[in-house]
């Protein structure tokens, strides 16, 4: 009996061991940044979409439905009136809000300054969850609880399962496939070849 268990063992790690290797540095930062970009990206770009002109100068036009969306107290303060809403905080928050809504996503997929990139949009989504919560007023359903039988909730579930991913690049980077190892290799390789003796430029 110990021998068959050791020999199940030695199989066990054998062929973790290769898997693990064969994937090392390269797989989970890809993995993560594909999920991230299978169920999100679409709809953090359709959701900044909507903050928006339309057409390719609308992009440069931030729409009074982005104030709505971002800093409906400010708005309300305001009397509805969204040009009298101070440029300070609540301008330069949906300015912010807006455009990262467009980037941070892009950088987040393509692995270009990722770690930063996964960063942000951890703090866009407690941005909008905490929005949802205290400015849009969701219910208790939509809120939802960790630990019970429903999988369902928009807020604790859902967007517990979205952290996790840009966490995973947060703490570990996008890995071996991506835009900032391409970077790093060429920096690496011209730090390389630049004659010792010579400076920075």
């Amino acid at each position: 009996m110990i021998v068959l268990a050791t020999r199940l063992k030695a199989l066990h790690d054998a062929v973790f061991g290769a898997v693990e290797r064969a994937l090392d540095g390269w797989f989970l930062g890809l993995a993560a940044r594909f999920v991230f970009a299978a169920v999100l990206w679409f709809y953090f770009l359709n959701s900044a979409r909507t903050k928006v002109g339309d057409g390719i100068l609308g992009f440069f036009t931030i729409t009074d439905n982005a104030y709505y969306q971002i800093a409906l107290p400010a708005v309300d303060a305001a009397g509805g009136d969204v040009s009298r809403v101070a440029f300070l905080p609540w301008g330069l928050l949906v300015f912010m809000g807006t455009y990262g809504e467009f980037i941070l996503p892009l950088l987040v997929v393509l692995g270009l300054f990722a770690r930063i990139a996964a960063l942000g949009m951890i703090a866009f989504i407690g941005v909008q969850t905490l929005v949802d919560i205290t400015v849009h007023q969701v219910g208790p359903e939509t809120i939802g609880a960790l630990f019970d039988r429903f999988p369902d909730a928009v807020i604790m579930d859902q967007r517990l399962l979205w952290l996790f991913p840009l966490v995973y690049v947060a703490l570990k980077g996008a890995g071996a496939v991506s835009l900032d190892a391409l970077a790093a290799r060429f920096w690496t390789r011209r730090a390389i070849s630049r004659p010792s003796g010579y400076g920075l430029a």
